[in-house]
This record gives structure tokens, C-alpha cells and sequence, in this order.
């Protein structure tokens, strides 16, 4: 009886070591077989920003000496993340491979505009053969809204110029929007949006793009000097975005050259010098630095002015110059035109003088005197040889 025992004893352990050698076996010629199959791809860490598109070129390399058949899925990705997996144009889920060959998938993947900043894990995988582990770093915390935003948002200068700025509308919804533009500015404040170089009142951009959109701000001339404030709106049905600017009037540039009566108008003669008083208002609300004088001459007059330069000219102000004019000594009777302009850096002012050069009295008298001599000298010869 047990030597029955025995003999049965013996014969299940037989049996289950043939068992585990079969098993062991078996999973050993799996293990060569997924040795035999690799995945690959050359960027397995991606850092990229919210609702960007990646695509990934993924190589099943078949290193073994038979055909192998991969079923292929991509798991470990957030429900709201899109993906396609293409070969040959089509969407594929399982590919065959010949030997010491390779087939080259397309992996197309939609990382969502409303996402967590972090890194994200997931894994392409051939069943049974191989497993790819990739890494998606989403840079910055997503979110799902329309932004306006300018790199330069302030701006300072004088009221009578135009500040132009240059802003970014970014469309962070899933869908294409048509956005209305506008602004609110006091009355007699212009506001032009401007996009691909041309006027516009509204524009389209499409779903996590952005339009780069000019701004120009022009105040009315006479704006106090200080610090404004103009706010811009990108608006649809559904978002809207508004951006603030920033403005620092320094006041208005505004300046006229003239004479103390308004006549612009003179006389003179041939090589004589005439001296003209003038004028010079500074009509805007910011300060005239180093006013400069200068003039527009016939050639070879000559026009000086006393002083030459005015270091500094507060609003409202007006200082007193003279301009000395000296005609060519041989022009001849008529009218000439003398320009005269004060300039700064910001404005200048411009008086065209008109300027009448006279015969001079002692050039009169030396030609009646001469048409006289003239005169005397034919009555004398008539009255000596007329007579014979």
C-alpha cells in the first residue's frame, strides 16, 4: 500500500515539473518573440504649450526571422486628449511586419487648450511585442478664453502726435471667431484698428491662432498733459478679451512765426540791408527747446538773424528776434520771395516774406540827369547846324 503511495507521489511531481516546463517554455518564447519587435522614435519628451498639435513618426522594427503581426494602441492618455494613429494614409490599429524589416506609423496628438501645467505619460504599445513610453510637458497652466495682449502697452509723447501699438489677439476657444473691435475713448479721441495692413472693424481668427493687430491712438491736439488710459475690446458672442493702454501726454507742440503787425511784406534796394522784426509764439501746451532760425534766399542775398537760437520757449510765450536782410547788390527792381523758418525737434513754423527791391533815389537822379544831357546835347546840335 505504500509502495502505491509512493509510485503516485512520484508521478504527480513528474507531471507538474513537465507542466512548469512547458510554461516556462512558452513564456520564454514570448520573451524572445517581444525581443524580436521594437518601437521606436526619436523624441520621447515634448514640452509644448496648450492646444498645440503633435506628431510623433513611431518605427515597429521587426528583428526576428518571421513575419510578426502587432496590434498596436496608445493608452495612458486623459480622456480629453485626441489622438490619430495613421500608416500609409490610413488609421491603423495593427500592422504586419516581415522580417528584418519596419513599418512607420504617424501618431497624431491634440494636446487640449484647457489643460494643467505638468507632465503627462502615456505609452504606444504593439501588444504582447513591445511598449513605447513617451512624455508630453504641457508648459504652462491651459485655459479656454479669448487674450489681448501687447508686448509694449505704454507710450508717451505730445498730444498733436499719433501713438501706434501693436497687439496680439489670441483665440484659445476650440472654435473660429469673428471678433468686433472697438474702444472707449472721450469724444474727439480717434481710435483705427488695423490688421494685415488694412483698416479694419472686426476680424477672424481661427480656433488657438492669433492675429497680430495694429492700434493707433490719435488724441485731440489740444489734450491736457498727464496720463491716459484707452481700453481696447476683441468681442463675440461667446468671448471677449480687453486690453488696456497706456498713455503719457507730455501737452502739444504748436508754434508760429510771424511780425508783430502780420505784414509779411518789405522793401529794399539793390546791396542795401533791410532789418525785419519778428516774432516767434509758442502756441502749444508743452515746452520749446533750442528753437533754431534759418532761411530760404535768392542767390547771393544774405539774411542774419539776432539772436540765432532761443534756448527755451514756455507755452504761451513770445520772444522778439530780428532778421536782417541784404539784397544782391545787382538785383534788379521786382519782387522776391525770403523764407524764414524757426524749427525744434518736435514743430516748426514757416513765414514767406515778400520782399521789393527799388530803384535807390541816387540812381534816379543820375539817370534823369543823363536823359537831361541827353536831351541838351540834340537841342545844341540843332541849333548850331540846323541853321546851314
Amino acid at each position: 500500500m505504500l509502495s502505491l503511495f509512493t509510485r503516485r507521489t512520484r508521478a504527480a511531481k513528474f507531471y507538474l515539473s513537465f507542466f512548469i516546463l512547458i510554461v516556462s517554455g512558452a513564456a520564454g518564447f514570448n520573451k524572445c518573440i517581444a525581443q524580436n519587435v521594437t518601437l521606436y522614435t526619436p523624441y520621447t519628451r515634448i514640452s509644448v504649450p496648450p492646444g498645440e498639435s503633435i506628431n510623433y513618426d513611431i518605427d515597429v522594427i521587426n528583428k526576428g526571422k518571421s513575419v510578426s503581426n502587432a496590434a498596436i494602441a496608445v493608452t495612458g492618455l486623459p480622456k480629453s486628449w485626441i489622438y490619430t494613429l495613421k500608416s500609409g494614409g490610413w488609421t491603423v490599429n495593427q500592422v504586419s511586419v516581415l522580417p528584418n524589416d519596419k513599418k512607420t506609423l504617424s501618431l497624431q496628438l491634440q494636446v487640449p487648450l484647457q489643460v494643467n501645467k505638468g507632465a503627462y505619460n502615456f505609452a504606444v504599445s504593439a501588444k504582447g511585442l513591445g511598449r513605447l513610453p513617451l512624455t508630453v510637458v504641457v508648459s504652462k497652466q491651459g485655459t479656454y478664453k479669448s487674450e489681448f495682449t501687447s508686448a509694449q502697452p505704454n507710450m508717451e509723447g505730445a498730444a498733436n502726435s499719433s501713438f501706434t501699438y501693436t497687439a496680439t489677439l489670441r483665440n484659445g476657444t476650440g472654435a473660429d471667431q469673428v471678433y468686433a473691435l472697438n474702444s472707449n475713448v472721450p469724444p474727439g479721441w480717434n481710435v483705427v484698428f488695423k490688421a494685415d495692413y488694412k483698416q479694419v472693424s472686426s476680424v477672424n481668427v481661427e480656433a488657438n491662432k492669433t492675429k497680430d493687430i495694429t492700434i493707433e491712438v490719435d488724441p485731440p491736439d489740444e489734450t491736457p498733459a498727464g496720463s491716459y488710459k484707452v481700453p481696447v475690446m476683441a468681442a463675440t458672442n461667446s468671448t471677449s478679451a480687453e486690453l488696456g493702454l497706456d498713455m503719457v501726454i507730455t501737452g502739444s507742440y504748436g508754434l508760429q512765426l510771424t511780425t508783430p503787425t502780420g505784414l509779411l511784406s518789405t522793401k529794399t534796394t539793390a546791396g542795401d540791408e533791410k532789418r525785419v522784426d519778428l516774432t516767434i509764439r509758442n502756441t502749444g501746451t508743452a515746452a520749446l527747446k533750442n528753437i533754431s532760425l534759418q532761411a530760404a534766399s535768392p542767390s547771393n542775398w544774405e539774411v542774419k538773424f539776432e539772436p540765432l537760437k532761443i534756448e527755451n520757449l514756455e507755452p504761451g510765450d513770445t520772444t522778439k528776434i530780428s532778421a536782417t536782410v541784404k539784397a544782391d547788390k545787382k538785383a534788379i527792381a521786382g519782387d522776391y520771395v525770403v523764407s524764414l523758418e524757426a524749427k525744434t525737434a518736435e514743430v516748426s513754423s514757416k513765414a514767406d516774406f515778400r520782399v521789393t527791391v527799388e530803384t535807390s533815389l541816387l540812381s534816379g537822379w543820375l539817370g534823369l540827369l543823363i536823359i537831361l544831357l541827353a536831351l541838351g546835347s540834340v537841342y545844341y546840335l540843332f541849333r548850331k547846324y540846323g541853321r546851314r
